[in-house]
């Protein structure tokens, strides 16, 4: 065997070996692999079913960030939050059609959501019991290590089921624009763009969190609203089943293609 041929049979039995590293470290951010943070709870996660059709939902150019922290080809589910009850979750439909609006580059998904968790939890120190997780520091080490590897381009957040009582969701706009604030300094950008979605319409006091979100782009800049009309619930009142979920991702891309868009003029 030549030399040749056998430098290719190693780089053969090395890729069957150790398929899951898909990206390598650079010497510095590649500034071809655009970095999303997807953060939120159960909504953002995905609970909805992952029937035939949309497990084969994929792109070659978008990655997603494991538990592990490697990059692999994305795929459903994005989320490991609850791997008995993960599913759909707007994430990788958001990442085909950015790669689909930009074929010049790669797209990482960067999933940091954890069900159940109320936006009070999603601030340093905070610990949520429920998932024995610490949602916002648990996020932040995610963020830091993905960000050796690519540039965060914006942020896409679903979350709010938790906070839809009166009480709580006057308070949540506060609360939210605080998260922006600190993502934005730990990314180092301070007009990040930042997408939220609103919680399904079918369930009456989530309009409280949807009352509240609808004031986010005149407070702060380059922020935008993606519209949950329309979409349905899985049966249980609660989660977007799959084809909702997937809609709601591409409506999240379409807000984030505008801000970025008016951030180039």
């Amino acid at each position: 065997m030549t030399i040749l041929k056998k430098a290719i049979f190693l780089n053969i039995i090395l890729m069957m070996i150790c398929p899951v590293v898909i990206v390598q470290a650079q010497d510095g951010n590649d500034k071809h692999f655009d970095l999303y943070i997807l953060m939120g709870q159960s909504n953002m996660a995905g609970r909805g079913p992952i029937t035939e059709d949309i497990a084969n939902e994929h792109n070659d150019r978008v990655y997603m960030f494991t538990k592990d922290k490697q990059w692999v080809p994305a795929k459903h589910p994005l989320h490991f939050d609850k791997p008995k009850v993960a599913g759909v979750g707007p994430g990788l439909t958001f990442g085909i059609t950015i790669a689909q609006a930009y074929p010049e580059v790669k797209i990482g998904l960067i999933p940091c959501a954890v069900g159940g968790t109320p936006i009070e939890h999603w601030v340093p120190g905070a610990y949520d019991q429920a998932t024995n997780t610490h949602p916002y520091d648990d996020a932040v080490e995610r963020i830091t290590a993905a960000m050796k590897y690519g540039i965060i381009k914006g942020v896409i957040w679903h979350q709010g089921e938790s906070n839809s009582r009166p009480d709580k969701a006057k308070v949540y706009l506060a609360q939210l624009s605080e998260l922006i604030q600190r993502i934005r300094t730990l990314t180092g950008n301070p007009n990040l763009p930042f997408v939220v979605g609103e919680l399904g319409r079918y369930r009456q006091a989530y309009a409280n969190i949807n009352t509240q979100l609808a004031k986010l782009p005149d407070m702060i800049p380059y922020t935008a609203v993606s519209t949950s009309e329309n979409l349905v619930h899985k049966g249980d009142t609660t989660h977007f089943d799959g084809p909702s979920a997937q809609e709601m991702g591409r409506r999240m891309a379409v807000q984030m293609l505008k801000i970025q868009a008016s951030q180039k003029k």
